[in-house]
């Protein structure tokens, strides 16, 4: 077994501490990692307190995960050592139903294995990225390109491909108007895409101030959804919306605002919330969700951000912070995407 270290939460009452465990060995088809950089999703914090479902503790969170690759094994093809490379929200997956050969691993039919707070096939309890090293599957380990800032790629594994994969499905471009409800990890980095995608963006927040930071991301215009004259003027106007947004807020309020035929696509995870009827029938809306990418789209989401300069805006943490940094995430105190720097382990 491989001895490694990290912070853990050891029940869902405590906060995160330094914790040893054991990797499995390097298999034939494994690559095992030095862990430089981890970004902290707001998940982190939910899956230790059990917000979502009863956790599997002791738990080292972290899905972010950019590193060196310093062990291979026999049959691992495509990974070299000393090569830079990630791991995102999975390490595994059956890899043999209809959704997994259609490069939808995130939606494997029996189930894909995430990278912590789950279980691999082998039974053996997932650990994540606030660690020193992970053995990762080479079908789920990524390549990361050199010409970004590695820091600041860590959060595109989660944050970056959760926002990439529904305007990509969706075919989000030119001669749409998206707006992007939330301006958080997950909506910096959606404004960005859009933006690239050749779509008119707007920014919808309930944070006056956070116009000129959505400004200065690419959007090309802002909403202040507390302004009742401001929605009012937005009204039956956009092609997509991409809800980003994991606190309460009035969805059919929010479906108002498309167009016949538009989308509100979900991709953060608030409590549930009442929809009335009218709200989807009334200009034959849709109401649509989606959960990060497959390891393909993935890599092309990495591939289109070394190609085009786009990484997250980060604060980059020592790991003892971790805790106050959950607070300051909460509080919405941070742009927009703290990452622990691992050599601080």
């Amino acid at each position: 077994m491989i001895q490694s270290k990290g912070y853990a939460a050891q029940n869902a009452e405590t906060d995160l501490a330094p914790w040893n465990f054991e990797h499995r060995e390097v298999g034939p088809h494994d690559v095992q990692l030095e862990i430089l950089y981890c970004g902290v999703c707001h998940s982190d914090l939910h899956q230790i307190k059990n917000d979502w479902f009863p956790g599997i503790f002791p738990m080292v969170p972290g899905h972010e995960i950019v590193g060196k690759v310093i062990k291979v094994g026999d049959h691992v093809k495509n990974f070299k050592v000393n090569e830079l490379a990630g791991v995102g929200c999975m390490v595994d997956s059956c890899q043999v139903c209809e959704n997994c050969k259609a490069d939808l691993e995130q939606y494997c039919l029996e189930g894909s294995t995430q990278t912590y707070n789950g279980k691999g096939r082998d039974g053996v309890p997932t650990y994540g990225g606030y660690a020193n090293t992970i053995v990762v599957r080479e079908e789920f380990v990524l390549h990361i390109s050199e010409k970004l800032s590695l820091a600041a790629t860590a959060p595109l594994l989660c944050a970056g491909i959760t926002t990439y994969s529904p305007l990509r499905h969706w075919k989000v471009g030119k001669g749409h108007k998206l707006a992007v409800l939330g301006l958080g990890g997950l909506g910096h980095m959606a404004v960005k895409f859009g933006v690239a995608f050749g779509a008119e963006v707007t920014v919808l927040s309930t944070s006056p101030n956070k116009e000129a930071a959505a400004k200065a991301l690419g959007a090309h215009h802002f909403v202040v959804t507390s302004d009742a004259e401001q929605v009012k003027a937005v009204t039956g106007t956009f092609d997509f919306i991409l809800d980003t947004v994991s606190a309460d807020h009035d969805m059919n309020m929010y479906l108002s605002l498309l167009r016949t035929n538009g989308t509100h696509i979900v991709v953060g995870v608030p409590a549930p919330y009442p929809i009335h009827p009218f709200s989807l029938i009334g200009g034959r809306k849709s109401l649509a969700g989606s959960g990060i990418g497959g390891i393909k789209e993935t890599q092309e989401m990495l591939d289109f951000c070394a190609e085009n300069n786009i990484v997250s805006d980060i604060e980059l943490i020592d790991i003892k912070d971790i805790t106050a940094s959950y607070q300051r995430m909460v509080k919405g105190d941070v742009r927009y995407r703290f990452v622990i720097d691992m050599k601080t382990l």
